[in-house]
């Protein structure tokens, strides 16, 4: 169908993974589709590239609480005239919801295959001619507020937040999605509406539709409904701030109240798009995924952790790879963080087995296989992947997986896991010492 495509109004880029890429030409809008016919159900979403690294100083949180908003009416879709976004879309069964990340903005809808055209009508409204009254912003402020305060009564997110803020500088990876409470609380209406008329255009934007759908007739519904508006009148403009090279470790602890002991140790990784990505995906499963990982049996068949997490998310600019070890009661936080280092050493030194390489691999291929199960699944899975630049990296992963050597995982230790780049955190309950 790509290389056949006959609708005048979208340049045909690119197929990969049988998902085709156009540009609505009138105003550089990105669409992504893929049919799927195994079940009569759609997923649409729309995601803007735009996210918290986005922020300035004094207006963190602004996008997550501006995603809240945008549910709340546009000119065609609002309570005044019976038409409310959330009605308009329950009374046609479909899942919709949105989320905030650090490098992207997303809205979807899950709907019956008949019921597209609602769903692209609504986002192509919204996408500029969202209302973000001032009514509406106080009762969503006191929402992402108790989100927030939630998470602070979490020992896990409360020493992450620090981590992040401590392993970042200048870069505004530094604060996390949800932001400062002081900034939620004292944002103005103005300030959200400037941040949407700045970021929220079709030429910032990719329109992803996955299911059961017929290509032309999509690209006809897509090109009605957002190719009524023209691209941003001003370019969007580009977060340049990098962070400063790292040149020594950094430490954080956190005494607070709580139930469990935390030790976490941080390391800078690449951008998401760098090689180094795949080889990184494969370490975090050998260290710390099932029964056999080495921290698995460093801190929890010995008694010495509870639980392990290990995260290393890809994002747009250098990330964070970090091992997360739940302490059991009166064990020594210097002690897990000593061994979980050791055991970054010997990979370091040593390198990793057939065996564990094998091994890593079948686990990611098994992961990505469950987590692509479903038009919903496939969408955000593609989400992500614009997110950190690129949405090919969905439909590359498994390949570039499969490349990866011993050499390059004991590479990539030796080049990433040093101490220099170090950011070990620790939560201490305060009815325990810190030891």
């Amino acid at each position: 169908m790509s290389q056949n495509n006959n609708n005048k109004n979208f340049d045909f880029i690119k197929t990969s993974g049988d998902i085709d890429e156009f540009i609505l030409s009138k105003n550089g809008l990105r669409v992504l589709l893929l049919e799927d016919h195994s079940a009569p159900v759609t997923t649409l979403m729309v995601t803007y590239h735009v996210g918290s690294r986005n922020e300035a100083i004094g207006y963190t949180g602004s996008t997550h609480l501006l995603e809240h908003l945008m549910f709340k009416g546009s000119k065609n879709y609002n309570k005044e005239k019976g038409t409310a976004i959330w009605t308009e879309l329950q009374s046609i069964g479909a899942q919709i919801n949105a989320t905030t990340w650090n490098d992207r903005t997303n809205y979807f809808e899950v709907v019956p295959s008949e019921h597209l055209e609602k769903a692209i009508a609504i986002e192509s409204d919204r996408m500029r001619y969202a209302f973000l009254k001032d009514e509406d912003r106080q009762p969503e402020m006191t929402v992402v507020r108790n989100e927030f305060e939630r998470g602070e009564n979490s020992p896990f997110d409360v020493l992450d937040k620090n981590i992040w803020a401590t392993a970042y500088q200048a870069h505004p990876y530094h604060h996390s999605t949800i932001g400062w409470k002081s900034d939620i609380e004292n944002v103005s209406t103005e300030r959200l509406k400037e941040f949407y008329n700045t970021y929220y255009w079709p030429n910032n934007a990719t329109v992803t539709i996955i299911g059961d759908i017929d290509k032309n007739n999509t690209l006809n519904l897509v090109n009605e409904y957002f190719g009524q508006h023209s691209k941003s009148t001003h370019d969007i403009p580009y977060m340049y701030t990098e962070e400063p090279n790292q040149e020594g470790e950094r430490r954080i602890t956190v005494n607070r109240n709580g139930q469990t002991d935390i030790v976490a140790v941080a390391h800078k990784t690449p951008p998401g798009l760098n090689k180094d990505t795949y080889s990184f995906h494969l370490l975090s499963k050998i260290l710390a995924d099932g029964k056999s990982s080495r921290l698995q049996r460093a801190l929890i068949d010995p008694g010495l952790a509870t639980s392990l997490f290990m995260y290393d998310f890809p994002f747009k600019d250098n990330g964070l790879f970090i091992s997360y070890a739940f302490l059991n009661p009166g064990e020594n936080h210097k002690n897990i963080e000593e061994i979980i280092l050791n055991t970054y050493k010997e990979i370091i030194d040593n390198g990793i087995s057939d065996d564990e390489l094998q091994r890593a691999k079948a686990q990611t291929k098994a992961s990505v296989a469950f987590s692509r199960d479903g038009s919903y699944a496939v969408a955000s899975a593609i989400n992500e992947a614009l997110a950190i630049g690129d949405w090919t990296f969905y439909t590359t992963f498994i390949k570039k997986i499969n490349s990866v050597t011993k050499n390059d995982i004991k590479s990539v230790a030796n080049k990433y896991l040093i101490d220099n780049k170090k950011t070990t955190g620790w939560f201490v309950s305060n009815n325990n010492e810190t030891n």
